[in-house]
């Protein structure tokens, strides 16, 4: 029997296999919270173009007094040159006059007229005080935004201020979502007491759905070949398939035969986590299935580490995988045996517990979480205040 694969060797070995969509070109406020851009993007102007006062005030040259002989205002730039003992009055933003080299700002200002000089007690501003210099964010020709980077509301603004109004971005993959089990209930109203509600399904869908907009949903699909062969054949155009039970090797467990028999190829199965050994991987041509196991938590947890992942990938991320944060232990943590562990954990952002249960059936717990505390193999026991590292969750 071949060895289960750590977690960084299976994750490597499925990003190598996302399926990267087209690019496509897109107005820059239609742009979907989770795209990445595709590509380096230079700046087409320099930010800011001229030099311009940072604060409210006079645009002064030399050393006072000084006499206003005009305005600077944001988007009306003062059309003259200032002398020596002239300024004129500025807004933040607005373009520095020529000859004008620091701002007085309007609190630090005594006013007699048209004549302005230093309110007492203040000393002369030092050359280009609160002047924003041309160029100091960024100057024309030079790269803004990186390829991968995913495009927030700062990098938006970013791409519109240096003169692009369209970017590249790859279309999201088509994703179905199969959840399989005799014991699954479509409708939790009418669940009889050898039944449970089928609810892995929905929670696969959320998860990947701010990602990409829509989500296939293809099951709760019995335990019968006939019936899997009749859902899969309905994921034929998916990108990626996400599979939820089934992916062992008990005498019901059906999803990989089914996947063969669909034309599939077993890349990899079993890694050293837990929960979660039993993931499966398989291909179809360019199609990536991720088979997940049945128990919800286990469900839940392989889609956070491998299946969001591999969206994001397929949608161009550099950094596709979760980045953990270092938190300290709210309680004494066991040592931990063969497989690396993802404790459910809940954080007040100071320090970090563990849920109520660890179960892999234990919604109720997994509901209160909102972290993933990650204990590696072979950890030895950690004292309370040691740091961990913790993968923190979108999870309510």
């Amino acid at each position: 029997m071949a060895a289960m694969l750590t977690l960084e060797e299976a994750q490597e070995r499925l990003l190598a296999l996302a399926p990267l969509g087209t690019v496509e070109q897109v107005a820059v406020d239609e742009i979907p919270p989770w795209r990445y851009l595709a590509g380096d993007r230079q700046a087409l102007r320099t930010q800011p173009p001229a030099n311009l006062s940072a604060m409210d005030g006079y645009a002064i040259c030399g050393a006072g007094p000084w006499r206003k002989v005009g305005e600077s205002r944001a988007g009306t730039p003062f059309a003259g040159t200032l002398e020596p003992g002239q300024c004129t009055r500025i807004s933040t933003g607005a373009h520095m006059p020529r000859g004008a080299d620091r701002v007085l700002i309007q609190e630090n200002a005594a006013l007699d007229g048209d004549h302005v000089r230093l309110a007492d007690g203040e000393a002369l501003p030092e050359p280009q005080r609160h002047v924003r210099p041309r160029g100091f964010d960024f100057t024309e020709g030079g790269i803004v935004l990186a390829s991968g980077v995913r495009l927030g509301p700062a990098q938006l603004a970013l791409a519109l201020a240096s003169g692009h109004g369209r970017l590249s971005v790859r279309r999201p993959p088509r994703i179905a979502v199969l959840d399989s089990g005799d014991e699954l209930a479509r409708d939790p109203a009418e669940c009889g007491p050898d039944l449970i509600p089928a609810s892995n399904g929905a929670m696969i869908s959320a998860m990947l759905r701010p990602l990409v907009g829509e989500v296939t949903r293809l099951g709760p699909v019995p335990d019968d070949e006939a019936a899997l062969a009749q859902a899969l054949a309905k994921a034929e155009d998916c990108d990626i398939l996400i599979t939820s039970g089934g992916a062992s090797v008990g005498d019901h467990d059906l999803i990989q035969h089914a996947l063969t028999e669909w034309g599939a190829d077993l890349a990899f199965w079993k890694v050293a986590i837990k929960p979660g050994k039993p993931l499966m991987v398989a291909t179809r041509g360019e199609q990536v299935i991720v088979g997940l196991p049945g128990n919800p938590v286990s469900s839940f947890v392989t889609c956070f580490l491998f299946a969001l992942p591999l969206v994001r990938a397929a949608l161009g991320a550099a950094d596709p995988l979760p980045l953990p944060q270092h938190v300290p232990a709210g309680e004494d943590l066991p040592e931990v045996g063969l497989r690396r562990e993802f404790l459910r954990g809940v954080s007040d952002g100071k320090t970090v517990r563990r849920a109520s249960s660890q179960d892999s059936s234990a919604l109720l717990a997994l509901a209160s979480a909102n972290c993933l505390i990650d204990r590696g193999a072979y950890s030895a026991a950690t004292s309370k205040g040691d740091k961990v590292p913790v993968y923190y969750l979108q999870n309510g």
